[in-house]
């Protein structure tokens, strides 16, 4: 069921207990989150809904305290994110990360709650989606960045899903559930039972109840988005974008919807129409007129996902080449860099350590660049260039996560473990290791012969990545190993417990 496990798997809380024991009023509340969190989880795109039916709602809106509380909304988000981490594949790339975090915060800060504790990310999608969830998770699509023109537009997508959060929607439809869709909550609850024993049946009983509710929301979900589109004009405004981007990439949407077979997702969670377009151009036409140049930061980090998303890499070399040679190219450095991302897809790294050695040389205070010449060096297995590479870069950015990530792989690959741990240590003392980092970390440990602290490291990795089976069976398997340090095995315990608690209250999925 792949769209009922999420507020469920919460249900270990009071509300849950209680509601198992036949406590109506406990069921409700179970319930209504439960609501909020499929409306949601309606406009989350992906690999995961390539198969299969999937339920597909409208942005349900936000809310009143009295619905549900700041650190319930955060615990509800948090755990949708373990969901689309189990899901769907989140772009683990610390460029990409790196910079829609800074944008994200750079829109936040312009808003009337810059209190809240955002978390922006990339979802590996070539569609046309962005979606919000409880507690500040805000979700966009790869290819939502890569048919974007501007950093303006972009912005519009990010500060258009702030507003949703900060407005607090999902939390005002909790309260709406409660008044008026008792009988969808009965059928969502059936959805659940039958699913547990029948996945398809759980997913069409799920559907048709659902399903029969939209056109009942559809009113409350205009004035959501007529909300969001008022509030994020204003807050790309204050950021000092330029407003007028965001009618313009409705406006795109809406055209390209107009030739394709099927709509982009945005459009399904996000209905746009003339009048809205209209309403939002004229709204940003009364702010004074701001004309923004997109950093080199998005022409680079839009390049990348570019050359990610790619089937065929050797025919976005040709796209990238010609559009250099005709002059269609937005950026020439961005445009050289991309070529170098599919060269090196290609497997001609030579070529593209030449193109890299003249970006930094003509761009000698780019990170970006001297870090994929040394990512190059590293995999033609020129060590000690790409150790001195990323040296020289943490000794102007010490902190940088594309450099440690990358220095802390080839001090690995050197054989020099112990390195590799202060390396990483050093950097948690400000931040929190990724899933990558305990990666890193675990191999080191495997190689100075320490497994238990590997496999402690290894199941936070896969922990991270939403793989919830594979943290808790390297766990297990640290428990049954021979080290026996009694302050090392009862956190292994204590981890192992918290992680099965968790477990347990995840329904069956395909």
């Amino acid at each position: 069921m792949e769209k009922f496990t999420t507020m469920y798997e919460r249900q270990p809380h009071p509300h849950g207990k209680r509601c198992a024991a036949g406590d109506g009023r406990h069921c409700l509340r179970a319930f209504r989150a439960l609501l909020v969190m499929l409306a949601v989880a309606g406009g989350a795109m992906g690999p995961a809904g390539e198969s299969g039916a999937q339920v597909r709602l409208p942005d349900f809106g936000d809310a009143s305290e009295e619905a549900l509380s700041p650190a319930e909304e955060r615990a509800l988000g948090e755990a949708f994110m373990r969901e689309i981490r189990s899901r769907l594949t989140l772009v683990d790339d610390p460029l990409v990360e790196q910079y829609i975090q800074s944008l994200g915060y750079r829109l936040v800060a312009s808003s009337d709650r810059r209190d809240l504790g955002f978390t922006f990310f990339v979802v590996e999608d070539t569609s046309l989606n962005a979606f919000a969830a409880p507690g500040g998770f805000v979700g966009v699509n790869s290819g939502m960045m890569s048919a974007t023109r501007s950093e303006s537009e972009f912005a519009s997508v990010l500060a258009h899903e702030i507003a949703h959060v900060t407005q607090r929607h999902i939390v005002r439809a909790i309260d709406h559930a409660n008044r008026s869709t008792l009988p969808v909550l009965a059928g969502i609850l059936a959805a659940i039972i039958v699913g547990a024993q029948d996945v398809e049946a759980g997913q069409a009983t799920a559907a048709a109840v659902i399903g029969s509710t939209v056109q009942r929301q559809i009113n409350f979900t205009r004035h959501n988005e007529m909300e969001a589109d008022r509030v994020g004009i204003r807050i790309l405004s204050e950021a000092g974008f330029d407003p007028r981007e965001m009618a313009g990439v409705f406006e795109k949407l809406q055209n390209a919807a107009r030739y394709a077979q099927r709509p982009a997702e945005f459009l399904s969670t996000h209905p746009v129409t003339t009048n809205r377009i209209a309403e939002a151009r004229d709204r940003a036409e009364r702010l004074p007129y701001k004309q923004h140049e997109s950093s080199e930061s998005y022409y680079l980090v839009r390049i990348k996902l570019r050359v990610r998303s790619a089937g065929d890499p050797q025919r976005m070399l040709d796209e990238l080449v010609e559009e250099l040679a005709t002059g269609h190219a937005q950026n020439a450095a961005a445009n050289a860099y991309g070529q170098a991302l599919a060269m090196a897809r290609l497997g001609r790294e030579n070529d593209a350590r030449e193109i890299l050695e003249r970006l930094v040389s003509s761009h000698p205070d780019n990170l970006t660049f001297l870090a994929e010449l040394a990512d190059n060096a590293r995999r033609t297995g020129n060590l000690p260039r790409a150790l001195a590479l990323y040296a020289e870069g943490l000794d102007l950015y010490p902190d940088d996560r594309v450099l440690v990530r990358g220095h802390a792989a080839a001090l690995n690959d050197a054989g020099r473990p112990h390195d590799t741990l202060k390396l990483i240590d050093t950097y948690g003392q400000l931040y929190a290791p990724d899933s990558e980092m305990y990666r890193l970390r675990a191999d080191a440990y495997e190689k100075l012969g320490r497994t238990l602290d590997s496999r402690a490291d290894l199941a936070e990795h896969f922990y991270l990545s939403g793989r919830l089976d594979q943290a808790i069976h390297q766990l297990r398997r640290a428990i049954q190993g021979q080290d026996r340090d009694f302050y090392r095995m009862a956190r292994i315990e204590a981890r192992l417990e918290e992680l099965e608690r968790e477990h347990r209250h995840r329904l069956p999925r395909r």
